[in-house]
């Protein structure tokens, strides 16, 4: 079997409560006609972010075993995507899988690594560094603030910034090796969205209103719907508003509707409209 030319396998863990990863991944993904194959690099009960108790497997000793057996019948991707990793380790075997697979794919790296300047509950100084390393490997790199200041070792910022600013941190991201650079979290001129900066040094922004609170998962929900605009070949700039658009609506919905945010974003009910937007796009562009 050789997977189609639009497909992508994504590596991130599983948590069985509180949507994120390849729960948020593997339905955005589809959504987007990207046909998605999952590699899970751990199993929770439920995610770490406000959740106790919770229990974690790691599963680096199955990763490289599945990845060899894909590679044996003759799985072929168009974007290998990475997240959450379970253990410090994990980073050089997702390197080593991007070396096995990844001829001719895009090789994207959501560095989950924290937020709000603090590392997850999971995350050491040992899996941040590996995570660092990792995204050298990458074509594209999709970090929030906290994430940046951890691979480019600087100081967190918070707060406000100019385009100058964003500019000079995506250029440090795409002088480790990344060809392209995505920053979220981006607050410029009273708004909230996201930054991108293509192979060419091009710099987009989105930027809306920000709405208040914190909502887990949503760093995947925009993530993996990047991902599935660039494979439907959407521009850099194109994929970034899109993916910041649908979050922005998907947290609009989870405010409103949602009687406890720890349980994760619904954006299922819009996804039948992510899915019309992708298809609109496809045939005016004549992409597949």
């Amino acid at each position: 079997m050789i997977y189609k030319d639009v497909s992508c396998a994504a590596i991130h863990d599983l948590s069985g409560v509180g949507k994120c990863s390849l729960t948020v991944a593997l339905p955005v993904l589809s959504a987007c006609g990207v046909e998605t194959a999952v590699l899970p690099t751990a199993v929770l009960s439920t995610h770490t972010g406000g959740f106790t108790g919770y229990t974690f497997r790691d599963l680096s000793e199955d990763l490289l075993p599945i990845a060899a057996h894909w590679k044996q019948v003759g799985c072929r991707f168009s974007a290998l995507y990475s997240g959450f990793l379970g253990s410090a380790g994990q980073t050089k075997t997702v390197a080593e899988i991007f070396r096995m697979l990844g001829e001719g794919s895009l090789l994207v790296v959501d560095p989950v690594l924290g937020d709000g300047g603090r590392l997850y509950a999971t995350i050491t100084e040992e899996l941040a560094a590996g995570m660092a390393e990792l995204c050298q490997k990458a074509d594209l790199v999709i970090p929030n603030l906290t994430e940046t200041s951890y691979l480019l070792g600087t100081p967190y910022q918070e707060g406000e910034m100019t385009p100058e600013e964003v500019g000079a941190l995506l250029g440090a991201l795409r002088a480790r090796g990344p060809k392209l650079a995505v920053l979220t979290g981006v607050r410029c001129g009273g708004k909230l969205g996201s930054a991108s900066m293509d192979a060419a040094g091009k710099m987009e922004m989105c930027l809306l209103e920000e709405i208040p609170g914190s909502y887990h998962g949503t760093g995947d929900l925009f993530a993996s719907t990047l991902v599935g605009g660039l494979l439907n070949g959407m521009t850099l700039g194109k994929a970034c508003r899109l993916a910041t658009e649908f979050t922005h609506q998907v947290i609009v919905t989870t405010r409103e509707k949602s009687k406890d945010i720890r349980f994760g974003p619904k954006f299922e009910v819009h996804l039948p409209e992510l899915a019309a937007r992708v298809e609109n796009f496809r045939r005016e562009n004549h992409s597949f």
